[in-house]
This record gives structure tokens, sequence and C-alpha cells, in this order.
């Protein structure tokens, strides 16, 4: 993020919005946009940007852009559908930009030589592509490629007694475990979702009865079943499972998928630090959802008729200090420590919602995977500030279950001592156990702070940062603003 100027927050950025002043200079005419006429706002002062088939002028959007013009330039007068999703597809673009809508792309057309579609005509399903084979008078195959949801012969069963209704899931995933699977039923509304790497399994259904809000998942590892169990309201028989959606029994790219939103209830908020607060949020009966160590959730929520979304790294409610047993999940709870700011829009928001108020939690996002630990001898955590949320569960769960594991490192940035999250935590798990050791580094201690002082830097981390044996393998991870983590990197 950049400083912005004053008068240039997200806050104002909506007032601009609602203002009804013509942020597109087309006096509300919507165009139909060609790639040449695409390609010439490609400036500062005139700026168009093509999102998933939609064009819209970002040159107002300039000056209240939170990345900087340059990030936006990136993608001036083109296509940037592929750089917004690398940054931030969470954002929910379509509402931040609507009054700077152009219009829609042209469907480029296609040109098909003069023939025939092939009496039997082969494809084959390769994750959301088509490919059409097409028989030309030359005798030539040409293979069109279309964008279709790729269908998949079922993989899903379902069984019922006179209490219970059993969906049946075969991923043949020898690794499946109960994180990958996420369940939300709610009325008669049942939806479940099979994570499988990069991808994701849907069943989506409109039962044909009502289920009560208790749902159970068993896994059977070795071979991958997922039995999702629901309890019939009424000892009926069904004749079927439901009205099935469009997207039911579908295999798709988690980023084509789109992400699912279920409303969670605040009900307690405990203070961290003089501006970070614990913020425990209950999720929904009938949806079990465990997000995955490393990994994050958005929160979306509506601000002056605006939906907002940012995304944060659930933790735990404390530093277990017993490593004896793999950590418990309540299956009910998501706790997010989060950093209120006084001049930020969404945690102002959120710092005001009342117990008992409610707010949209997605599904789990992110690539980090568990198995990078597993044969790590020596953890590296550099975190700064908030930086240290996604290393709650990480500590946690390194500590708990990677045999390996010889030594565990956290080298904390913070500005000052009232900064640091779970001091008291942190200094209590360094006696507890001998594996794991803790640094902080502050950039403006007061005068009697007797620990390290400054900001991350190559003779500071040449300090700390050090193999437990010559030899060893070495997992190093890195949280925390953009400079902080560029400069970790580099």
């Amino acid at each position: 993020q950049v400083p912005l100027k004053p008068g240039r927050s997200l806050m104002d950025w909506i007032r601009l919005t609602k203002s009804g002043k013509d942020l597109t200079g087309l006096k509300g005419r919507l165009l139909e946009v060609t790639e040449d006429e695409l390609s010439k706002h490609n400036k500062k002062e005139d700026c168009w940007i093509c999102i998933r088939g939609f064009v819209y002028n970002v040159t107002p959007y300039m000056e209240y852009h939170p990345g900087g013009e340059d990030e936006l330039m990136k993608a001036a007068g083109t296509d940037g559908t592929d750089l917004f999703d690398q940054v931030h597809r969470w954002v929910n673009y379509e509402s931040m930009l609507k009054e700077c809508l152009v219009g829609r792309m042209a469907v480029k057309p296609i040109a098909i030589p003069k023939g025939e579609f092939c009496s039997v005509c082969s494809f084959l399903h390769h994750h959301s592509i088509l490919l059409l084979c097409v028989k030309t008078d030359a005798g030539l195959q040409l293979l069109l490629s279309v964008s279709v949801l790729k269908f998949l012969p079922n993989i899903y069963d379902w069984f019922q007694t006179d209490s219970l209704i059993t969906i049946v899931i075969y991923t043949k995933q020898k690794d499946m475990n109960a994180d990958l699977v996420i369940v939300d039923c709610q009325d008669k509304r049942f939806r479940g979702e099979i994570i499988m790497d990069d991808h994701s399994y849907l069943v989506e259904v409109d039962l044909d009865h009502a289920v009560s809000e208790d749902v159970a998942v068993n896994i059977a590892e070795k071979v991958g079943k997922v039995e999702i169990i629901l309890k019939k309201k009424d000892n009926v028989h069904w004749k079927n499972l439901g009205q099935f959606s469009e997207g039911h029994n579908t295999f798709l790219k988690r980023t084509d998928r789109g992400l699912f939103y279920r409303k969670c209830k605040l009900v307690s908020t405990t203070e961290v630090t003089h501006d970070t607060k614990l913020f425990c949020l209950m999720l929904p009966k009938g949806t079990h959802l465990r997000v995955p160590t490393g990994q994050h959730v958005y929160l979306k929520h509506i601000i002056a008729g605006t939906e907002v979304v940012k995304p944060y790294t659930p933790v735990l409610p404390f530093l277990p200090l017993d490593f004896q047993e793999p950590p418990c999940h309540d299956g009910v709870h998501i706790y997010l420590m989060i950093k209120i700011y006084s001049q930020g829009l969404f945690t102002q928001a959120l710092d005001h919602l009342q117990i008992g108020d409610y707010i949209s939690v997605s599904n789990p996002e992110g690539n980090f995977k568990k198995s990078q630990v597993q044969t790590s001898e020596d953890l590296l955590l550099l975190a700064g500030g908030t930086g240290f949320t996604p290393m709650v569960k990480l500590l946690n769960s390194a500590l708990t279950e990677v045999s390996c594991l010889r030594t565990v490192k956290l080298i904390f940035f913070n500005k000052t001592e009232d900064d640091i999250l779970w001091r008291n935590q942190l200094e209590q798990l360094a006696l507890k156990d001998e594996r794991f050791e803790v640094q902080f580094i502050l950039s403006q201690p007061s005068k009697d702070w007797v620990g390290k002082q400054g900001k991350i830097s190559p003779s500071l981390l040449s300090e700390f940062v050090k193999r437990s044996r010559r030899d060893s393998k070495v997992l190093i991870c890195i949280c925390g603003p953009a400079p902080f983590t560029e400069q970790g990197v580099q």
C-alpha cells in the first residue's frame, strides 16, 4: 500500500461515486469496446482497464487506489483480469467501480474454414476447457477451445435410513481430511465443497425435505471417501435428494469457482494491545468449516451501501503451551486478530460491531501446504506487526506434529513495546519448550528498551537466521507489510 493524499480514502471514493458526477466521461452511455479501442486508453489521464469482459474508466480512481497509480497502470489499456486475480481477486470491483463502467468488450469473431463438424465429434474435458474437433474441406482438423464448466461422471452418491441422509463423495485422494471439506446446510439448501489442491468439487442441492442443523463429516483417509451426514426433520422416505443447482457436480479451478460466504455472529471481542483486538465469530449451525494452517478468509461488510471485503488469517484463541496432543478444533468459532486503524474504514466498522451482530465470512483461501513443514528441521518465522497472525497456527502445528523439528525461531518486528502481540504468551512458550526461541526487535523503542532495535536488514537477519547444524533442512516463512516482506525475501 502507498500513502494516499488527504481526502482520498475509501470513504471519500464512496462519496464521490454517490455524488452523481459522470466518472466515465460518456454521459451514461455504455459502449461495446474493441481491443483496438481499449488499447488507446493507456495513460494516467485516460486509463481504461478490462476485468472479466467489462471495461472500466479507472482514471478518476487513480488517486484513491491503495496500491498506488503505478500498479493500476500495469493494466492500462489491456485486459487486467489475470493481474487483478494475482493481487486481490477478493476485492468487489463490481461494486467499487460500478460508476466507472464503460461497457463490455466486443466479442471477437472466430473464423472457421468452410466445412462441417465431424459427425462423430470427439471432445475431452481438461480442467474448464472443452476441446472441440472441427473437420474442414481440406481434411484438416481444428481444435477450438471453449470455456465450460467441467461436469464429471457422478463421483457422489446418497442413501438414507429412517432418520439420516448420507451424501458420499468418492475423491480417490489419499490425503483427504476434514479441513478440505466445507459444508453449508441451511433450511433445505445444501452445499458441499471438497478442496482438491487448486481445484474444488461441488455438490449443491435444494433438498426435497427439511433437515436439522446437525451436520457430521466422516473421512475414510486411505481411499479418500467423504461422508456428509444430515438428520431428517421428519422420518419420511425421500424419493429424491432434491433439485440440483447449475454448479452441481462440477470440478473447477478454485479461482474460477468464486468465493462463497455465510453470515457469522460476533460473540466476543478482547483487547490484545492498545490498537489490536481478538474477534470471536460463531459459524452458523449447519456449517462445517475449518481454516487450514497458513490460509485466510475474507470478511465482507456493507459500508455506506458499498460492499467492502478484506482478508484476515484466523488465529487460535491463545497459544497452547502443551504440545502432547494435536490442537483441538471446536468447529464452531473463528478467531481473528485485527489491528484497528484510526483512519481505516473497514476496521472502524468492525470495531463498531455489537455483540450479536453478523458479518459475512468466506471459504478459506491460500496455497500454503503444511507438508512444507513436515520435513523441516529448522523453522524460521519473520513477522512484522500483525504479520504475526499466520504464525500462530503454524507455530502450534509445527511444535505439535513435526517430529524432526529441532528449532523454531520467531523474529518479531514491531514499532514499540506496546505493539507486541501476545508477548507474555510467547515468552512463556519459549520457557516451556526448549525448541522455541523468540526475538523481539523494535524500530521505535523507548530509552528503557534493552533488546534489539532497528528495521529488517541483512545485518540483523544474519545475526539470527542460522541453521541448527550445517546441512539441516530449513523453512523460512515471512509475513508483514509489503515493503517488510519484499526486503525480507531479498
